[in-house]
């Protein structure tokens, strides 16, 4: 059987005791409802509040639940609704395209893919879902820099790496390149980030009208471009699916 940590398994039942209450509980009500040494249970609520899980009463001393766990909760909520809604419209997208479809949000300083559609055809292929790609190079990621302030910050933070001859590392034609995808509503990897692959992507927006995500397709240059340039029905398919899973957010009309 696999060890625990002691003290995470404490934290985690305090942060599940002062969820379940109708009121915010003293430091003495927490270490009693667990068992443990007022000392002990202090340490453990100190650590909680330094991190903003756990917020103290500044009159009463007492304790609640903090707005970062809000914040962490509100975002698994949201990706979780992103990709519900997406569903539909990706496999739609994949079928028209004939292509990989991804669907990609923020994640530490890169994008994380939360939902991959294969390629509908007999090939092997491997199921993606949970691994990253670079915020510089990648379609998804310059979607996300052109339209995430948040994801612009993290990419400035960053030493972009090239993994072809074509990957642009520079800060000033990177600004460009995020220039360009907002002017036209969407972004290109054309052999940036893998050499003889393309992908074009598009944002994703909620009922905020706040960049959510981005959504796109993948696949072999020849497939996804002509003469040199991607082709426009493809660009095309993909800025319908976004505006779609957008509008069932609650974006409106983009």
């Amino acid at each position: 059987m696999a060890r625990t940590i002691q003290s995470l398994e404490r934290a985690a039942a305090m942060l599940r005791l002062l969820a379940g209450g109708e009121r915010r509980l003293g430091l003495s009500d927490v270490a009693s409802a667990l068992g443990l040494a007022k000392g002990t249970a202090h340490g453990i609520l100190r650590t909680l509040q330094q991190e903003g899980f756990v917020e103290q009463d500044p009159a009463s001393g007492r304790y609640q639940l903090g707005a970062e766990l809000l914040r962490l909760g509100t975002t698994y909520l949201d990706v979780h609704e992103l990709r519900a809604r997406a569903l539909v419209w990706a496999d739609d997208l994949a079928r028209a395209s004939g292509e990989s479809v991804y669907l990609g949000v923020l994640h530490q300083q890169g994008v994380l893919i939360i939902h991959h559609v294969f390629r509908p055809d007999d090939s092997r292929q491997v199921l993606e879902v949970g691994a990253m790609q670079p915020l510089h190079s990648s379609a998804l990621g310059k979607v996300l820099c052109a339209y995430d302030p948040v994801a612009h910050s993290q990419l400035a933070e960053t030493a972009p790496e090239a993994f072809t001859d074509r990957t642009v590392t520079d800060p000033a034609e990177l600004e460009g390149v995020l220039d360009l995808t907002r002017a036209r509503g969407w972004a290109a990897d054309v052999e940036e980030t893998w050499a003889g692959i393309a992908s074009v992507a598009a944002p994703i927006h909620d009922r905020r009208r706040m960049p959510v995500g981005a959504v796109g397709i993948t696949g072999a240059v020849e497939r996804v471009c002509a003469d040199g340039e991607l082709r426009a029905q493809l660009v095309t398919a993909v800025r319908d699916c976004a505006r779609a899973v957008s509008r069932d957010l609650g974006a409106g009309r983009f």
